[in-house]
């Protein structure tokens, strides 16, 4: 399939940025936290990075200016809504799969679309329950509800062609999901005292996984209800559409930028708060890989969430590119970081017998300020559960199903 002509933009500017900083792929890699693969895709256009952060690294790395990060960004920006609109139109099983248990409540409905062709959903038993082929759009509430029913076909029509106009100017406006904080967020300052921006910017990704291939989710489906395993990428609208949960570990990576170039934010510490304990669930879990693993391990914060009080405890990354296996030695709090030195922090955060629910908080101090910037998966606690005694599925990509690990030759 030939790349779409945005990504296809954004990609040779990420391949011009790697080719005049001259360094490989295996050494920018380590610097950007990633895998040498992954990057190498990102340059190729096979794929489009979740969120902007690890491209603007890259663009600092290689000596990018100011004016040619924002050029950057917005190729960066249309390369990702082209991939949103491919991932939304590619065929897939897992509108099917909500749309199985629905019925039709209203018997005077008509039975099916009259243009079985026209993006409009059929009726559903819930009108308010959202849309698994949109879940990334916060659009206006849907010309359908407002429709009389037996309305004529050409009113239909162009119903349909409203609510596709006003989903894509909601995405425009929206722009990509990642959770950047320009803004001052809660609890972000010291207690007594006013709101204030923050004097840097931030954001995370939640949705990572090991080495970009390897990750385990807990899902509450039966494996012929659950779609085939998603690029890395599109792993968070994937979850989003199973109501998965990670299994055995949870990967946030926090990227923090100063605003000043001179003025630089001191990082003091990271806290683990758990919310809430509960049994591991009885789901089953699906591992989004076959046997996959990276030449580089980043230095990351280890967290035991099995632990009556967990930490955030440093642990040295690995390096095993080249002919020596070379540690990447782990550094502790403080940190500081401009805006021309930002820094990225990658949590592990593993549970084998329990459900957790736990957030973050990372203070800091800048110009007399202090504050603590609780973190997040989009205002909810982040979650993870054990996998321990749960039926394990791999995707046979051949036969096109989920197979158990015995039936496909892996263990544990």
């Amino acid at each position: 399939m030939p790349k779409d002509a945005a990504v296809e933009e954004f990609a040779g500017l990420v391949r011009a940025l790697k080719a005049r900083d001259g360094r490989s792929y295996e050494a920018l890699g380590r610097r950007l936290s990633v895998s040498a693969s992954t990057l190498h895709r990102y340059c190729s256009g096979a794929t489009v990075p979740e969120e902007f952060a690890v491209v603007d690294r890259l663009a600092l790395l290689c000596g990018a200016d100011e004016e040619e990060r924002r050029a950057l960004e917005a190729a960066w920006t249309e390369a990702d809504r082209a991939r949103r609109r491919a991932a939304s139109s590619a065929p897939t099983p897992v509108p099917t799969v909500w749309a199985a248990p629905e019925s039709n409540p209203d018997p005077s409905a008509p039975e099916s679309n009259p243009d079985p062709s026209a993006p409009e959903p059929g009726p559903a038993p819930d009108p308010s329950a959202p849309d698994p082929s949109a879940a990334d759009l916060s659009a206006p509430e849907s010309p359908r509800a407002r429709l009389r029913r037996g309305a004529p076909v050409p009113l239909l029509l162009a119903a349909a062609v409203a609510l596709v106009v006003l989903a894509l100017a909601a995405a425009a406006l929206l722009g990509h999901p990642t959770r950047t904080a320009s803004a001052p967020a809660p609890a972000s300052t010291a207690p007594g005292r006013t709101a204030a921006p923050l004097p840097f910017t931030w954001s995370i990704g939640s949705q990572l996984w090991e080495g970009g291939c390897g990750h385990t989710y807990l899902v509450d489906r039966a494996p012929r209800a659950v779609a085939p395993p998603p690029v890395a990428a599109d792993s968070g609208a994937w979850a989003g559409t199973h109501g998965a949960v990670h299994g055995g570990e949870a990967l946030v990576r926090i990227t923090v930028q100063g605003r000043s170039p001179s003025d630089a934010v001191v990082l003091h510490a990271l806290h683990v708060r758990v919310v809430d304990r509960a049994a591991p669930l009885p789901w089953n879990a699906y591992r989004m890989d076959n046997g996959c693993g990276g030449a580089v391990t980043p230095r990351h914060f280890a967290v035991d969430l099995d632990r009556p009080r967990p930490l955030a405890r440093p642990v040295d990354g690995l390096d095993a590119s080249g002919a020596e296996v070379r540690k990447i030695p782990a550094v502790s709090f403080p940190y500081k970081v401009t805006s021309s030195d930002p820094e990225e922090l990658l949590v592990s955060a593993r549970a084998a017998g329990c459900d957790c629910r736990w957030y973050l908080e990372l203070e800091w101090s800048a110009g007399g300020r202090t504050g603590t910037l609780r973190i997040t998966d989009g205002g909810k606690p982040f979650r993870t559960s054990g996998t321990r005694g749960r039926p394990a599925y791999v995707h046979d990509s051949v036969e096109g199903r989920w197979i158990t690990d015995s039936d496909s030759g892996q263990t544990g």
